[in-house]
């Protein structure tokens, strides 16, 4: 953590972040999935803390969004709030779909859902990629 924290923060370097989190959300948002694949690491980890999910390397982070995008076809993301750094990048997005299909521990509704996320993008500095995500939901809505 203390190498984290000491990270200096580089103009190039933090275009290079923000400029790749720029490719991951087109990607995510055109349905890309190789393109979403190809800004994260070989041996990157999706999880879901609160719920215990982890999904690891490509074909993890492949099942991740195949599972949530099979769940909520038309899930859009709105920004919010988003900070971007040497460690990588934290956003918040209010987001909206409509459930048409199980995801994680959640039975299908067939209804529109609405819900925030927070997401952290670890930042991996000699790949130069994501090593994936960290993603907490707040269903509370």
């Amino acid at each position: 953590m203390r190498e984290q924290l000491q990270r200096g923060l580089e103009v190039d370097e933090y275009r290079e972040i923000r400029e790749l989190w720029k490719r991951h959300s087109i990607a995510e948002d055109e349905r890309d999935l190789p393109g979403l694949i190809s800004t994260l690491t070989s041996d990157c980890v999706y999880e879901l803390p609160q719920s215990a999910h982890t999904w690891e390397g490509h074909e993890g982070a492949a099942r991740f969004y195949a599972g949530l995008l099979g769940a909520f076809p038309d899930i859009h993301f709105d920004l919010t709030d988003i900070v971007i750094g040497p460690q990588g990048v934290c956003e918040r997005a209010r987001v909206t779909g409509t459930h048409l299909a199980d995801w994680l521990d959640y039975p299908a509704t067939g209804e529109p859902v609405e819900f925030f996320v927070v997401i952290f993008f670890p930042w991996d500095r000699e790949q130069r990629l994501f090593d994936g995500e960290t993603v907490y939901v707040d269903l509370r809505r």
